[in-house]
């Protein structure tokens, strides 16, 4: 029986303004347009190795917004907005289906569909509202000055309104507009900016032109290619017979009926995928349970936490947790096991628990 939780949240995410907005964070105002990095994908290092590297170096960690979104209460709606067909998003596919994101699909009409996912999130959000009457939250992840109007009316259905976006990138207006807004880069679990790569010194330009000016062929390969164009000329000329064709492939000289018995008898082997590896669930836990305790520090503002707080915290970013399926008694001994990020108070009759003060300072 699932815990008895006020608080109900919804959640809507731009996708294209949250993954935007990280790449010009990364790479430089204006980069993402300059880049044209909307149809490239991670993955494809062939059609542009740099491309991809950048989009390495920004990608969003969608699961700490949800970590962060799932603090607030039971997250009974989460929807990510954007069209799904383009390479950067796809890449995020299997992450969001994996938290349980519905993805909206949004088909642009014109070459360039401005305002299309905000129009589009801003009607649904104020049709839930008055379709489900027990939201108490609403969190709108983007940073863009036009869901100012949306904010204020959703505030003014009662709703608690919570913000997230990129910094550099989020309107003053909007975060004032919000009962709370965090900047993603300040969400728990979110790395630091990687640094980017040292690119190699290009070649002294003495080097290249000693490179340019060195003779391509050897003493010895002009003279061999001499003689065996006086061989060709000296040596007499083959009649070919106009109905011996010559096959330049062993293989078309088969008539077209072997051939295809031939294929049908040996069949080309399948090239067989790499099965996915899967996370190793003792460090799941440890990462759930630093992303937990984070969270909760940041919420209470306080030294300790209690440790059934936690556990619901756990329960609420992965419903898959169980201390018991791990190999452990109580949640306790699961902390307890944990001692390189959480400590338990063992003078207390309470059972409290906090971040270990190493991690804390990170």
């Amino acid at each position: 029986m699932p815990e008895p939780v006020d608080s109900r949240v919804a959640v809507y995410i731009d996708f294209d303004n949250i993954v935007i907005s990280r790449y010009d964070q990364v790479h430089g105002r204006s980069q993402f347009m300059r880049d044209r990095a909307r149809g490239f994908s991670a993955a494809d290092r062939e059609a542009d190795p740099e491309i991809a590297e950048k989009l390495v170096r920004a990608t969003v960690d969608v699961g700490a917004i949800i970590d962060f979104a799932s603090s607030f209460g039971t997250l009974v709606l989460t929807r990510a907005y954007a069209d799904w067909s383009v390479p950067v998003n796809a890449d995020y596919r299997g992450q969001l289906v994996s938290r349980a994101v519905d993805l909206v699909q949004l088909f642009p009409a014109a070459a360039y569909a401005k305002n299309g996912a905000d129009i589009r999130l801003a009607v649904d959000s104020v049709e839930d509202m008055f379709r489900l009457p027990d939201l108490t939250h609403v969190i709108i992840v983007g940073g863009d000055s036009d869901y100012i109007a949306l904010a204020q009316r959703c505030k003014r259905l009662g709703r608690y309104v919570v913000g997230i976006g990129v910094a550099g990138s989020t309107s003053r207006s909007l975060a004032a507009a919000c009962d709370e807004f965090a900047s993603y880069d300040a969400l728990p679990g979110v790395k630091p900016i990687p640094p980017a790569p040292v690119k190699e010194k290009p070649e002294p330009a003495a080097a290249v032109a000693a490179t340019a000016t060195r003779p391509s062929r050897s003493k010895k390969t002009v003279t061999d290619a001499t003689e065996s164009a006086v061989k060709e000329q000296t040596a007499p000329k083959e009649l070919s017979s106009p109905a011996a064709p010559v096959f330049s492939d062993p293989e078309s000289a088969v008539p077209p009926r072997r051939r295809a018995s031939r294929r049908a008898k040996s069949p080309e082997p399948e090239v067989e995928e790499d099965p996915e590896v899967e996370p190793d669930p003792q460090e799941v836990a440890t990462d759930l349970l630093e992303r937990a305790l984070r969270l909760g520090h940041e919420k209470d503002d306080a030294d300790w936490l209690h440790s059934s707080n936690v556990k619901t915290q756990m329960k609420r970013m992965d419903p898959s947790f169980s201390e018991k399926t791990l190999g452990f008694r109580s949640f306790s001994d699961f902390v307890k096991s944990r001692d390189t990020v959480a400590e338990i108070d063992e003078t207390s009759t309470a059972r409290l628990v906090r971040l270990v003060p190493a991690l804390s300072d990170r």
